[in-house]
């Protein structure tokens, strides 16, 4: 038998049919608030989509588009002023973006294909805003959202409004908590699972209640969680002012998943104080997580802004990357400023 010539026409193998390149996008923190948002969004207005995400400081996904082909483009949960750039070159492409996000926008343009839900209110998330624009469909997904963004009383406030019992609410808040956990990391491989990963379990449910009863991926987090949690018993402030503690934690895993989430934990417990948690990253810098307590009118936004790569929202701030010789002065400026407001 003949082999087939594959120069020939006759035995030439032809080429795949090329696939065209995908023109849809959504773009999600991986945190509580992002994951709800996408979640609720996809479940009314479902499209197929690439996902890109990463952890809970993994926001400048605008620059992981490809460039110079129109796409559509669904953000939630990503700092606008962060993706400035970019997002404007998917718009000068001719391609679309929608945009649902709760963090400072102040370099935010106008264009005829930009749709932008952005409310920077200090008692809103994304989840809230997109609850909004679905009337309501999900509702249960954004008070999960909302206990997962440290804005407790207004999950409650949600919660009792729709009849959910007291036990209905802990379960929701403790999904939350769970899901904000799972994002915070300096890379993906310090998280449970890739915020993609845990979208796709999630996806899968339409309650909250029964993906609580039946992934997989809730009873792993729960027992992450509860790992973790036994490091920091004797956790003890590396520098206190009447008016905010500063805590460094460990280089190790479980100090980079819990950073953020301890934080919300520590500022609730600490009488109105507000905490920064700082955490060793692997190039040498810290990673820092500000939480204005219930005592400081302050926004922790404005003042992280003061540091390259720092933002956030009015009470939980942070900053990427802090030089080690900058810690001294950061909690000195932290503490004066707290003072100066409070004189």
């Amino acid at each position: 038998m003949t082999t087939p010539d594959h120069t020939s026409p006759e035995g030439a193998t032809p080429p795949p049919h090329a696939q065209p390149a995908p023109t849809a996008y959504d773009l999600f923190n991986g945190d509580a608030d992002g994951l709800c948002a996408l979640h609720q969004l996809r479940t009314l207005q479902p499209r197929d989509a690439v996902l890109l995400s990463g952890t809970k400081r993994d926001i400048a996904l605008f620059d992981l588009l490809p460039q110079g082909c129109p796409l559509e483009v669904t953000a939630l949960d990503i700092s606008w002023d962060r993706n400035a750039h970019s997002a404007v070159q998917v718009l000068e492409a001719g391609g679309s973006v929608t945009y649902f996000d709760h963090h400072a926008a102040q370099t935010l343009v106008r264009h005829p294909r930009l749709q932008s839900h952005i409310d920077t209110s200090a008692q809103v998330c994304t989840s809230m805003l997109v609850d909004r624009h679905l009337k309501g469909a999900m509702h249960q997904w954004a008070i999960v959202a909302a206990y997962g963004d440290n804005l407790e009383a207004v999950a409650d406030q949600m919660a009792r409004a729709h009849g959910c019992t007291a036990g209905t609410r802990g379960a929701l808040a403790q999904l939350g908590y769970l899901l904000n956990y799972n994002a915070y990391g300096e890379s993906t491989e310090d998280l449970h699972f890739h915020p993609t990963q845990l979208y796709r379990s999630l996806h899968r449910f339409e309650s909250p209640l029964d993906f609580i009863a039946k992934a997989y991926e809730y009873r792993r987090l729960l027992e992450g969680h509860a790992d973790d949690q036994r490091a920091v018993h004797d956790l003890q402030p590396y520098a206190s002012h009447p008016r905010a503690c500063v805590y460094v934690l460990p280089d190790k895993p479980w100090a980079r998943r819990l950073c953020g989430s301890l934080a919300n934990q520590l500022v609730a417990g600490h009488g109105g104080q507000s905490v920064a948690v700082l955490t060793p990253r692997s190039d040498g810098h810290f990673l820092v997580n500000l939480r204005m307590g219930s005592a400081s009118t302050r926004r922790a936004d404005l003042f992280c802004s003061r540091y390259p790569a720092g933002g956030g929202r009015h009470a939980a701030g942070g900053i990427d990357r802090l030089p080690p010789g900058d810690v001294e002065h950061f909690i000195q400026d932290l503490f004066q400023h707290l003072q100066e407001h409070a004189a």
